[in-house]
């Protein structure tokens, strides 16, 4: 995971790197990047007038103010997840966050919802 950044900020970023492995070895390793790679995107959502770095445990991602950052892949958070901003002042949410929920940020507040999910 720390090998390649998948931070996306107000658009779509796909990534790709190519895989060299024997052929012997293809089919079980196809199977195996297949059940790992879909670990869900994890949402960080500002809704306040400040930007905000999000800090968590193994990635760091700036939100710009009344934008969004989402880790594609990224599944759930290794503990807890700090939010820092501008004035000094942080704020711990207690973890794992995981794909289901999402962060909120707010003026000098964070928070973790539950995703709704679309259509219902």
């Amino acid at each position: 995971m720390n090998a390649q950044r998948r931070l996306v900020s107000g658009g779509v970023l796909a990534v790709a790197s190519p895989v060299v492995v024997p052929v012997a070895l293809a089919l079980g390793v196809a199977i195996a990047l297949t059940a790992c790679s879909d670990e869900g995107d994890l949402s960080v959502v500002n809704e306040g007038d400040s930007e905000a770095t999000i800090l968590t445990g193994d990635e760091e991602a700036t939100v710009s103010p009344w934008g969004g950052v989402v880790l594609l892949d990224y599944g759930c958070t290794p503990g807890d997840v700090t939010v820092e901003f501008p004035s000094g002042s942080t704020v711990v949410l207690p973890g794992p966050v995981c794909p289901d929920q999402e962060i909120v940020v707010g003026n000098g507040t964070a928070e973790v919802r539950q995703v709704v999910p679309s259509g219902t």
